[in-house]
This record gives C-alpha cells, sequence and structure tokens, in this order.
C-alpha cells in the first residue's frame, strides 16, 4: 500500500520555532501516519469534537519547555494537517477547534 499524501491546509514544521529535536520528531510521527501506522497516547489524541478521523498530535519540545500540537485527519488519500500550533493551556482554544472544522469543511468541499 502506498504511502498516503501530508496535505497541509495551515502551518508547517519549520526549525525555528520548533528544535530541531522536536521537528525531526513531528517528521518522524507524519511518516507513520502516513505509512496507515495508528498512533495513540501520548503521540495522539482523537479529538471527537471535530469529527471521528480527527486527532491532535503532541510533539514535546524540551528546548522550548512547551508541546507543540498538530491537529489533522485521517482520511483515506491523504493525512490532512489542519493546525500547527503551540499549546500553552491544558485545553485546546475554542479558536483552533473552530479553524480547524472551517478548513476540514472547505477542503471538502473543494474536493467535491
Amino acid at each position: 500500500m502506498p504511502d498516503k499524501d501530508l496535505v497541509w491546509l495551515h502551518g508547517e514544521v519549520h526549525t525555528p520555532p520548533f528544535s530541531v529535536a522536536a521537528r525531526r520528531r513531528a517528521g518522524f510521527l507524519l511518516r507513520l501516519l502516513q505509512r496507515g501506522v495508528n498512533l495513540a497516547m501520548p503521540d495522539s489524541r482523537p479529538m471527537p469534537a471535530l469529527g471521528a478521523r480527527c486527532h491532535e498530535l503532541r510533539i514535546r519540545d524540551p528546548e522550548k519547555a512547551l508541546i507543540w500540537r498538530l491537529i489533522y485527519r485521517i482520511d483515506v488519500d491523504a493525512i490532512i494537517v489542519g493546525e500547527v500550533f503551540a499549546k500553552k493551556t491544558p485545553q485546546t482554544p475554542q479558536t483552533a477547534l473552530d479553524t480547524c472544522k472551517r478548513r476540514f469543511q472547505l477542503y471538502d468541499l473543494a474536493a467535491q
């Protein structure tokens, strides 16, 4: 089975602002997702508020003392990244959730 495409609706993983270690970890986990591996905690958690196939990738960045988040959706043919941000509060900001919902809806409309 070929790797799934990686589609970026917003954001990117670069050094800076990611540390080199965090960027490499993000790349490794995204490659696993492209190959069809289902990730679980502590690397990824489901985001049922966004939909059944939506998840939040969690990338620890020890050099920056924070955790990066990539909100993504698993489609049949692609991993769709809707948002990349540094999470600074215990709860995912509602604005990030609303933005991802809108981006995923626009992506689906464009694909029709």
